[in-house]
C-alpha cells in the first residue's frame, strides 16, 4: 500500500536555469515564466541576469532604492541615467516606510505602479508582493511560474525567518530565495521532487531539512550522503553540508522540506 501511494505522487521538477544566460537555457526547463521580487538588501551579482529573465519585476518598498542606487555598478553601462531608465520595475509594493521620496517620484514618473499598503501592518513587504502575484496569476498558470526573490537572506535573522515563512504560506507557488552565497526553495510533501543541478552555477554543497514539522521518512538520490527513509527534525538529525554528486537529485518525504544549495560566482560576460 505504501509503495502504491508513493508511485502515485506527481513529480515536481526544479532547475536553477534562471542563473544561466538566456542563450544557454535548457530546452526542458520546468519553468518558462519568472517574476522577480527585490527586497531591501544589497543586490546579488546575478541581478542583471535575473532581471532579464523576469516578465514581472516588483520592488518591495526599499528594494526600489537598491535598484536605483546599485544597478549601474552591476552593468557595463557608461551612462548612469540611461541605466536607471532601463531598469524600471512594473510595481513598487509595500508600506512605503523605506523608499526615499526622490526614488518614489522617479519610478512613478517612469510608469511604475505605486501600491501603498501602509494600512496593512499585519504582513511583511515580501508577503504583500507574493500575495499580489498569487492573486493576479490564474491557477492554471501557477505551475509554470517561478518567483525569484533577492535580498531575502542576510541581515536580521527575524527577517530571514519571516521570508522563509512566506515559502510555507504560499506552498502552492514556486518561490526561490536568493543571495550571492546560496538559494533556498520549499519542497512540498505533496510531490516527489527532481532537482536538475546546473553545476556551472550551483553546488556542490547543499542541505535538506524540515522546518515546523519533523519528517519521519525522507529518501534521496544523487547526494554523497543519501537519506533512506530517514527521520529528520531539529534537535536530532538534519542533512547539512551534504554534497551533490549527480546531475539530478531526487527527494521524497512525508514532510515539507527546505532545499538549499551553494551558488558559484557567475560569469556575467554572456548575460
Amino acid at each position: 500500500m505504501l509503495w502504491r501511494t508513493v508511485r502515485s505522487m506527481d513529480v515536481m521538477m526544479h532547475s536553477s536555469s534562471f542563473l544561466l544566460p538566456k542563450l544557454h537555457q535548457p530546452a526542458n526547463a520546468p519553468v518558462k515564466n519568472y517574476a522577480l521580487v527585490v527586497l531591501n538588501q544589497h543586490l546579488p551579482r546575478s541581478m542583471p541576469r535575473l532581471w532579464s529573465h523576469a516578465n514581472l519585476r516588483i520592488c518591495a518598498d526599499g528594494g526600489a532604492n537598491r535598484i536605483f542606487d546599485e544597478m549601474f555598478q552591476m552593468t557595463n553601462d557608461e551612462d548612469e541615467k540611461a541605466t536607471r531608465n532601463r531598469y524600471i520595475p512594473e510595481i513598487i509594493e509595500g508600506d512605503m516606510d523605506s523608499i526615499r521620496p526622490e526614488v518614489k517620484l522617479f519610478y512613478s514618473s517612469q510608469g511604475s505602479k505605486i501600491s501603498d499598503k501602509s494600512h496593512n501592518q499585519e504582513t511583511t513587504d515580501l508577503h504583500k508582493c507574493i500575495s499580489h502575484i498569487h492573486n493576479h496569476t490564474p491557477d492554471h498558470e501557477k505551475a509554470n511560474l517561478c518567483v525569484l526573490v533577492t535580498g531575502a537572506l542576510g541581515g536580521r535573522f527575524d527577517h530571514e525567518a519571516a521570508n522563509i515563512n512566506v515559502l510555507y504560506l504560499f506552498s502552492d507557488m514556486r518561490i526561490v530565495l536568493l543571495s550571492d552565497d546560496c538559494l533556498i526553495r520549499l519542497l512540498p510533501r505533496t510531490h516527489r521532487h527532481e532537482l536538475h543541478i546546473e553545476s556551472s552555477v550551483e553546488g556542490p554543497h547543499c542541505g535538506l531539512f524540515p522546518v515546523g514539522a519533523p519528517s519521519s521518512s525522507t529518501t534521496t538520490t544523487g547526494l554523497k550522503w543519501n537519506l533512506s527513509e530517514s527521520k529528520m527534525r531539529f534537535g536530532s538529525m538534519i542533512s547539512t553540508s551534504n554534497i551533490v554528486q549527480s546531475a539530478k537529485v531526487t527527494v521524497q518525504s512525508d514532510a515539507d522540506l527546505l532545499w538549499t544549495i551553494s551558488l558559484r560566482k557567475p560569469d556575467l560576460k554572456s548575460s
